[in-house]
């Protein structure tokens, strides 16, 4: 598996901007998102509005939306928000708790979900092209991340490869449960930014308003930095007590 450059890995977040943000600007070409031109498309084959089936296209896409939200929230409450946040490589713990017993990359299938949904806002013609660019760069990612894990660990890490799967998730667990509890707290705070935007594609998904999705991608960074700086301040209030 080619890897991703130590320069992709620590700027990953702009990467994955880079991708959105030239796809998205492919609507200065082609006016009418994929959703809009599938819901256009529907109505006259159920005999609903177009606008009914617009809502009904994005509403499908605001639940991978949520669902992404979910596995990357389930995630990121076992690893913690440093690690999420972290421009490094972290080898120093092998997580096999949680959504770990059913993919090695739950973080990750979480923003292939968020793709599935968020991509219907791009040209039709771009939708699938935009997913393509996130799937090779989440598996560069995995490539740098897996190599590094191998050397650190090992076999048990090895063993992890073999048992649990890469991207997507097994519908079973593939290893058995222990008695670490997830940190819930930690989790919503460190994804406090993806559940922004979600909101907002949710409202735009209910109105057909695109300034609910801007309003959301807008607040996101700061609902992002309002979480971390909460989450720092009960874990400084909790060791003084």
């Amino acid at each position: 598996m080619i890897r991703a450059t130590d320069f992709e890995f620590r700027n990953r977040a702009a990467v994955f901007g880079v991708i959105y943000g030239v796809t998205f600007s492919m609507l200065s070409f082609d006016h009418l998102p994929a959703g809009v031109r599938l819901g256009l498309w529907l109505a006259p084959q159920i005999g609903y509005r177009a606008l009914t089936c617009m809502q009904m296209i994005f509403g499908v896409g605001s639940a991978f939306m949520v669902l992404g939200g979910v596995w990357r929230t389930w995630g990121a409450s076992y690893l913690g928000m440093e690690t999420v946040h972290d421009k490094a490589v972290h080898v120093e713990a092998l997580h096999a708790d949680g959504p770990y017993r059913y993919v090695r990359n739950p973080l990750y299938f979480g923003n292939l979900l968020m793709t599935i949904g968020m991509g219907l806002l791009a040209p039709r013609y771009v939708y699938p092209v935009q997913a393509a660019l996130i799937i090779i760069f989440l598996y560069r990612l995995i490539g740098r991340e897996e190599a590094e894990l191998t050397k650190s660990q090992g076999e048990p890490y090895l063993a992890f490869q073999r048992a649990v799967p890469r991207l997507f998730p097994a519908l079973t667990p593939r290893l058995p449960g222990s008695d670490r509890k997830p940190d819930w707290k930690t989790g919503w705070a460190t994804e406090a930014w993806y559940w922004s935007f979600t909101l907002g594609f949710i409202g735009m998904s209910a109105s057909m308003q695109m300034r609910w999705y801007f309003a959301g991608m807008v607040a996101a960074p700061f609902a992002g930095m309002v979480a971390e700086k909460w989450l720092k301040r009960t874990r400084a209030e909790a060791a003084s007590a």
